[in-house]
This record gives structure tokens, C-alpha cells and sequence, in this order.
């Protein structure tokens, strides 16, 4: 009875199981797209296409078709975008450039105006300085002028002076000019003569003209003499004294007109080359914060302080009102430069790196070349190019620091010296030592010139097992050598 039951229950569940499924097999379905059936071969990779092959040691040798080289290497196969970049030059992907915000700019004419900022100090106009003296021994009688830095005007009286020597020659003349009027015949020749003997002896000491004169219409002697001032100015420097002696040719007073001063400011060398005489200048006094004074370069001194390593440069300006003292400090700008447009880079385009000055410029996009340039004047902002690079061509401005860090620049740059690639050096050495295992050889070579490497031991990476065979140490051989990375030195060929 349970066995007929149970029969019974499964047929059941059978036929329910059946019509379950024709139901769900009637139902509309979604495609899920083709399915590959066991005669339909799946879908390969696309090919990249291969555009031709490279020499595996890195020498300048290509080939159309796969191909093995000396050693038995097989030459590796560049695809279609994985092109070389020319030796030379420098290649980033766009993304790279856009993260390092890289930007260029054209290489244009322009003028290279600019302006020179130097300190200066005012000093008195040396043309200006007068100095007052006698051309006789005496005393000083009288001051009229008794203090340093006192004005005095054209013609002011400074001082008078008594001398011996002078009251003589006064009373010499005087004789004279009274025998000429009692004598006559020969004896009157002689007064005359001795008369203007004496009158040209006071003349010679320039004695005032009216005095002179005087003592011609008069022949009253007087004993003392004054001085007037040649100029009018500023008593800048005073020693007489009252009651002092002096001697013929001594400085009693110096009188300074500082009507006009000199501004000299001290120039770097490396700016000379572009002040000009002529040209106008500016100068801030910090005395006078609101006011600007403006001068012409007049000189630039034949010499160069090696202290400072400047030049001075002379500037004339006028000085109304008094205001400008000497021995004021200055701040002088000066303009320098040529308005004659040349070939300029910004200056932040430039790679100096202390021997060599480089620039990065953009052939097209994310790909740039380091060019060597010879540069000549300066702006604020520009530097001139006198060699490397041509108007128009895009140099980068920003990031090129960033470029260097990011790329084989520096290999690049090392690359530019020579208009083709090296295929290897050769040597000769002996052998030290065989590693078979690691694929290395020790060598105590003989001096490479062309890398300036003395002679000296130094172990080698051979490019294939079978250079190593029946190689033994002392053995002597001649080799060839590439570096195939920075730092790695592959030997290629052996012979003994």
C-alpha cells in the first residue's frame, strides 16, 4: 500500500514539474546578445600592428622583417605607438602634461628695455669747487667769514691779510711812481721800469684790481689786503684762523656752488654694458619720500671697485632749493638696454645649469626638445637668444623643471652633442674572473678615451651565455662594449 502511494506522489511531481516548464519556456525572454556556438571560433585581440624591429643592444640598426643579430639575439619588435623618440628629444603623454600644467610660449622680437636699480651717495660738482689761497707769506688780520657751511655770495669779503712781502712791494711802487714825476731823462726810465716792476708783482699776486688802482692814482700804501669770494655757494671747508700764519699757496677757505650736484652710483658690472651716457636717470632721496629728481648720465668711470665689483656712474642734476646734501644716500634707477627689437625668451624658459643653458621646445604636442642656446641681454622679464632657437618656436615657460624630473631629459641633453649614436667603444683588457651564472665578466681594461676612463677593473654584463665560453682568467682579449641603461655596461663582442 505505502509502495502505491508513493509512486503515486512522484508521477505527480513529475507531470507538475513538466508543465511548469513549458510555461516558462513559452514566456518572451530578453536577448542576452549571440552565444558563440561550438562551430563559431571566439572573438581574437585586435593585432597591433608592428612597424619594424630595433637592434636589442640598443645600436642604431633597424630592420623591416624579424631578424637575428651577431650574438644570436633576436631583434624587438616596435609597435605602432610605441615609436622611439629621436635621440635628442623628450616625449610625454598628454595627461602628463596637462598634471604638470606644462605651458610654452613663442620665441618673438622684442625690445629688451629695462631698468638698472643702484645705490649712489650725492657729491658736490668737483667743477663747482673753488678754492681760495695766497700766493704770498703773511698773517691773517681779520675774519669776515668765521664758520664752516656759512652761505656767502659772489665778491663777499672772507677774510683780510696782513704781509711784509706786500707792504714792500706797495712802497717799492710808490717810490717809483714819485721819482717819475721828479725826474727826468734816463732817471725817469729807470722809476718807470722799477714802477711797473712792483705793479706787476702785486698784479701776479692778484691783488685786487681796485686796490691796485688805488695805490697807482693815490701811492697810499695799505697794510692789509682782502679776500673776496670767487663764487657764490656754501663755505665747505675753513682753516684760517685768526691771528694764524700762512704760507704762499696754502688753502685758507674752500667755497662749494651747489647750484648743480653729482649723484655717483655705483653700477654691478654686469649691467655696464648697457648705461649709456645721455641717457636720463632717476633718484629717490629717502630725505624727501614724496619728490623725484631726474638727471642725465654724464660719465661712466674707467674703473671698477674689486670690493664691490661696481662701476661708478656720474649723473648731473640740478639742485633748486638746496636740497639735495652731500654725501646723501641715493637710490638711482637707470634705464638700460637697446629699443632695437632682438629675439627673446621669457627667462623663465631657460635651463641654467651653470656650464649650459638649455631650453625645452615643443616640436608638437607632448613632445619637446632640449636645445642648447647662447643668450645675450636681459630684461626685467626676457633674455635674449643670439643662437638655438628661431622666431616663433614654442618654448616652455612653466614645468620645464617638472619635465626634467618626469623624462629622460637629461639624457636628452647629453645626447645633444653628437649628430649620431654611439655604436659602441672597444677595449683591451685581461680577464679577471667568469661568473657564467649571473652572466658577468671582470675585466681589467685598458684607458677608454672616448668615455675618459682610466685603466681600472670593473665588471661587465655579457649579452649572451656564449660569450663566455672557454673564456678563462689572465686570458687577454679585445672587446666591445654599449651601455645599454645608465650605469649597465653590456659587453657584445669578444675576440682574443
Amino acid at each position: 500500500m505505502k509502495n502505491t502511494h508513493a509512486a503515486l506522489l512522484a508521477a505527480g511531481i513529475a507531470i507538475a514539474g513538466l508543465a511548469v516548464g513549458q510555461w516558462w519556456g513559452s514566456r518572451p525572454h530578453a536577448s542576452a546578445g549571440p552565444v558563440a556556438s561550438a562551430g563559431t571560433p571566439a572573438a581574437q585581440p585586435a593585432q597591433r600592428k608592428v612597424l619594424y624591429y630595433r637592434n636589442p643592444m640598443g645600436l642604431p640598426d633597424t630592420s623591416a622583417t624579424p631578424k637575428k643579430d651577431s650574438m644570436g639575439m633576436d631583434y624587438i619588435p616596435v609597435f605602432e605607438g610605441e615609436e622611439a623618440v629621436p635621440p635628442g628629444q623628450v616625449r610625454m603623454s598628454p595627461d602628463k602634461v596637462q598634471k604638470l600644467g606644462v605651458r610654452v610660449e613663442a620665441a618673438a622680437l622684442r625690445p629688451l628695455g629695462r631698468t638698472v636699480r643702484a645705490s649712489g651717495r650725492v657729491e658736490p660738482d668737483e667743477r663747482r669747487m673753488y678754492s681760495v689761497t695766497a700766493k704770498f707769506e703773511g698773517y691773517v688780520e681779520k675774519l669776515h667769514v668765521n664758520a664752516t657751511g656759512q652761505p656767502v655770495g659772489r665778491g663777499q669779503p672772507l677774510f683780510e691779510v696782513y704781509s711784509p712781502e706786500l707792504v714792500s712791494a706797495q712802497r717799492e711802487y710808490a717810490i717809483a711812481a714819485q721819482g717819475m714825476r721828479t725826474l727826468t731823462g734816463d732817471g725817469a726810465t729807470g722809476m718807470r721800469q722799477l714802477a711797473e716792476s712792483a705793479l706787476l708783482r702785486l698784479r701776479n699776486w692778484d691783488i685786487p684790481a681796485e686796490q691796485v688802482e688805488a695805490l697807482a692814482k693815490s701811492g697810499d700804501v695799505r697794510r692789509t689786503v682782502t679776500f673776496r669770494s670767487p663764487v657764490g655757494g656754501i663755505v665747505t671747508e675753513k682753516k684760517a684762523l685768526q691771528g694764524m700764519r700762512f704760507m704762499p699757496g696754502e688753502m685758507l677757505y674752500q667755497v662749494t656752488d651747489l647750484g648743480a650736484v653729482w649723484v655717483i652710483a655705483d653700477v654691478p658690472e654686469q649691467d655696464i654694458a648697457f648705461t649709456r651716457p645721455g641717457a636720463q636717470a632717476t633718484v629717490k632721496i629717502n630725505a624727501y619720500p614724496d619728490k623725484t629728481f631726474r638727471g642725465v648720465i654724464t660719465y661712466v668711470y674707467p674703473t671698477l671697485k674689486p670690493e664691490t665689483r661696481t662701476i661708478p656712474v656720474r649723473i648731473e642734476l640740478p639742485n633748486s632749493g638746496a636740497l639735495l646734501k652731500p654725501a646723501m644716500f641715493a637710490q638711482v634707477e637707470l634705464p638700460a638696454g637697446s629699443p632695437a627689437p632682438v629675439l627673446t625668451v621669457p627667462e623663465s624658459a631657460v635651463i641654467d645649469s651653470g656650464t649650459r643653458r638649455i631650453v625645452l621646445v615643443q616640436l608638437e604636442a607632448g613632445r619637446f626638445e632640449p636645445r642648447e642656446v647662447k643668450l645675450g641681454a636681459r630684461s626685467d622679464k626676457y633674455v635674449q637668444v643670439l643662437d638655438g632657437v628661431g622666431e616663433g618656436e614654442q618654448v616652455v615657460v612653466t614645468a620645464n623643471f617638472l619635465i626634467d624630473a618626469e623624462s629622460n631629459l637629461k639624457a636628452a641633453v647629453g645626447g645633444m652633442g653628437s649628430s649620431s649614436p654611439s655604436v659602441g667603444h672597444k677595449a683591451q683588457g685581461t680577464v679577471a674572473s667568469v661568473d657564467t651564472q649571473a652572466g658577468t665578466l671582470t675585466l681589467a681594461h685598458s684607458p677608454v678615451p672616448a668615455l675618459k676612463w682610466p685603466a681600472m677593473t670593473m665588471e661587465f654584463q655579457a649579452a649572451n651565455a656564449s660569450l663566455l665560453k672557454d673564456l678563462k682568467p689572465g686570458a687577454r682579449v679585445n672587446f666591445e662594449f654599449v651601455e645599454r641603461k645608465p650605469g649597465e655596461w653590456v659587453v657584445t663582442s669578444v675576440t682574443r
